[in-house]
Formats: C-alpha cells, structure tokens, sequence
C-alpha cells in the first residue's frame, strides 16, 4: 500500500520480520542472555559499533550481541515507539525512574546544577534533591506561573548560572495538572547556552502518554515516560522509555548498558502487545475522565478539581500552553473533598469499583493520596505551597463504563459526610 500509515496502524507490524520468526504473526519472546555470531568477524563488527569504536554504515544491520546491549524484542518496541513522537531513536528501560536516572547521570556531571519544575513525581523529586548532590549536581527549581524573567532570575540567583547543564519539567505535573511551556522552557535552556554547551530540555511525558502530547515538536531535546502507565496499561509490567536524537539515545543507551537497567525480552514483548490497543485505551480514557471531572465540577462536597479541561480561555497563560501542546484534557484527574485527610480517607476506602493503588494509565480507575503516598518525601512547606494537601486525592481513570466510574465515586463522597 503506497500510503503513509498512522502510527496505530503501524503498531501491528512495524520492525518486524515474520519469516526471521518462523512466520509467526506476532513477535516471539526472545527469551535469550546471548546471541551466536555467524563469524568472528561478525562479532568484531557488532562490538565496534556497539561500543562507538566507529560509526554504523548505511547498508549495515547492528547485529544482536547479548541481551544488555540489543535484544529483537527490545529493538522493535524502540522502533514503534518512536512513532507516536516522530523521534530518531528510543532507549527501553525496566522502570521510569531508570529512565530518568541514567538520564540526568548522562547529561550532568559534578558541578552541573539542573533547573526543574515543581512538582514532579515523588521518585524524581527523591533523586534531584537528596541524590544527586550526593555527586556534586545542584538544582534550582522553578513554578507553574513564573514568568520567563523570573525563571532566569532563579538560575542567575544561584551564582551557578555558567553552570546550568539542563531543564527538566514535568508536564503536565503529577498531582496537581499543572502545565509548564515547553517551548518556553527550551528557551530557557537556549538563553543559557553558549557556543560551546548546549543547555538541554528533558520532559517527563508521562502523565499524556505518547498520544496526546508531543514534547520534540515543541522544543524538546529528551522526552520521558514511565511505560508502566499509559504504554503498558494493564498494571502488570514496569518499565520506561527515552526518545530523542539518534545522538543523544546512543549516549543514553550507552550508559544503560553500563549500568544494566534495560528492559528484559519478556517486558518488552508485554510492551509490544500493549502498542497494539494504545490510542484506543487512551480514547476512552480521556472520554472516561471528561465525563468524571463534570461530576466533580458540580459535586457539593468537592472543593476544587484539578484537571486540564478546567483551563479556561480566563487563565490567558495556561489556556494558551493547553491549546498549544495538549492534544486532549487527558485521563488525570486531582480534587480537594472538603474537609482533611480524614474524609479524604474516608472517601478512599469507601470506593468499590475504583482500586485503592498508586500508579496510574492502566485500564482499571486508581485512586490514591499523593500527600501521603506518592509524594511524602516532598517537602511539607512545598507540598502545602503546590496544593498537595491531605485534602487532595488523585484519580486516574480507566476504560470501564463511566457512568459506573461516575457512580462509586458519588457513593464514596457520600461517605465522608
């Protein structure tokens, strides 16, 4: 067929050779530590491009050496997966925070300081704040709101200005859905570089999924998921992934190797039969959350819902990020019941449909109690300033019927009267 496909089309087939598999439809689990050279050669040739002793020629395959570096069930998840970003290249991990980590390892080293937004995960806020100054690396940290002066008045602040090696935002943030300006944010990154360092941007992506969010196209140099979320969807595998140039995920999938954080044959294959349903889950996902965040809009006993479709053309800033980059208002959805941690409690464990779990992007509904979960390890003062109260709780919302959904949620708020 002489056409273009879309990429949900491409996730039945595409890198993959079904006469190299015995003319199976679906790609084998490759569940293998090495892999045989057909000649010594061979494997001389494999290892200098493995290792970067030379570059790859165009007519050259990399060939499979061990399944730490290359793997067939790895290689053809990292081609489709660059599909929904139009990236060059894709690293597979075994878990989103090894995603970020051999990320931020790569790219800075002792000295560097790293600016990020806030909040982010609970994990990636551990790591930036408590790990790696134990290696020398400093952050500063900037909110939703602050305009592109004030942002570059925090980096000046630090007297660490020459030594800004990278943005890293999270957008939308986990938990509060707020948004933060990619492009805004590369120029950032593009004010502080000079002719001979290139500031990066780094997006953690995982809160829109490939689908309805594309951080590259907005100035992105790294963009990041966990694949645990939307990408594998179904709370039964965990991994993570980093698209970008071909340059900058061979640096990044060169440390992998070294550190051995990469996705086993058996996560991947998950991961491929995952692929195939992404954009239909994720449709009826947002459909799904739509529906929910109206309820919650008009709910008495509901103090405030935190959700992308609330952005109104009022909020000038944040509506034109939204119309700019969010392809969708997304599944997410964060309120404030009224009253504490008390009726917040009393509201998680009087759900019946809804699985009382963190994580989120799979096709059950979770609910869960970011103060307390997800995010204690963030600092209280920040947790209070970014309404991360006791009060808030957090939704992700699955594929079942939402008038279902609609239903334990409004029994469950009965429940904290």
């Amino acid at each position: 067929m002489n056409r273009k496909m879309k990429p949900e089309s491409l996730m039945m087939s595409y890198g993959y050779k079904p006469e190299l598999s015995e003319g199976a439809v679906k790609c084998p689990i490759f569940q293998t530590s090495t892999f045989v050279f057909k000649s010594a050669e061979d494997g001389k040739a494999f290892f200098e491009v493995a290792y970067g002793h030379r570059a790859q020629r165009e007519d050259e395959e990399q060939g499979l050496i061990y399944s730490r570096i290359n793997n067939p069930d790895l290689e053809i998840l990292e081609n489709r997966l660059t599909l929904w970003d139009e990236a060059e290249d894709c690293a597979v991990f075994e878990s989103g925070m090894a995603a970020i980590t051999t990320v931020l390892l790569e790219f800075l080293s002792p000295g560097d300081l790293l600016l990020t937004s806030a909040p982010v995960y609970g994990g990636s806020d551990h790591f930036i704040k408590k790990v790696l100054p134990k290696f020398g690396i400093h952050y500063a940290e900037f909110r939703v709101g602050q305009t592109h002066e004030e942002i570059i008045e925090i980096v000046n602040a630090t007297g660490m200005a020459d030594k800004l090696a990278m943005v890293y935002i999270e957008t939308p943030a986990n938990p509060t859905n707020d948004l933060i300006d990619i492009e805004g944010s590369k120029d950032i990154a593009r004010h502080f570089s000079t002719g001979t360092k290139e500031v990066m941007l780094a997006v953690d992506n995982t809160y829109m999924g490939p689908i309805w969010q594309h951080p590259l196209k907005h100035g992105a140099d790294l963009v990041l998921y966990s694949a645990t979320k939307y990408i594998g969807g179904h709370s039964d595998v965990i991994a993570g992934a980093c698209l970008g140039s071909k340059a900058l995920i061979t640096r990044v999938r060169g440390l992998r190797t070294f550190l051995g954080n990469m996705a086993s044959p058996h996560t991947g294959w998950l991961l491929l039969r995952s692929l195939e349903t992404l954009k239909a889950r994720m449709d009826i996902q947002a459909r799904n959350a739509q529906h929910v965040a109206d309820f919650l809009n008009h709910h008495p006993l509901v103090e405030k819902v935190y959700y992308i479709g609330n952005i109104t053309e009022k909020d000038t800033a944040l509506y034109a990020i939204k119309q700019k980059q969010c392809l969708t208002n997304g599944g997410m959805i964060s309120f404030d019941v009224k009253g504490g941690e008390k009726e917040a409690f009393k509201f998680l464990n009087a759900l019946q449909l809804i699985k009382l779990a963190v994580s989120l992007g799979s096709t059950e509904s979770l609910a869960e109690h970011p103060a307390t979960m997800t995010h204690v390890d963030v600092d209280e003062s920040l947790r209070n300033e970014l309404s991360i109260t006791e009060k808030m709780v957090r939704l992700s919302i699955g594929v079942e019927h939402h008038d279902d959904i609609i239903a334990d949620i409004s029994q469950a708020l009965e429940a904290t009267r």
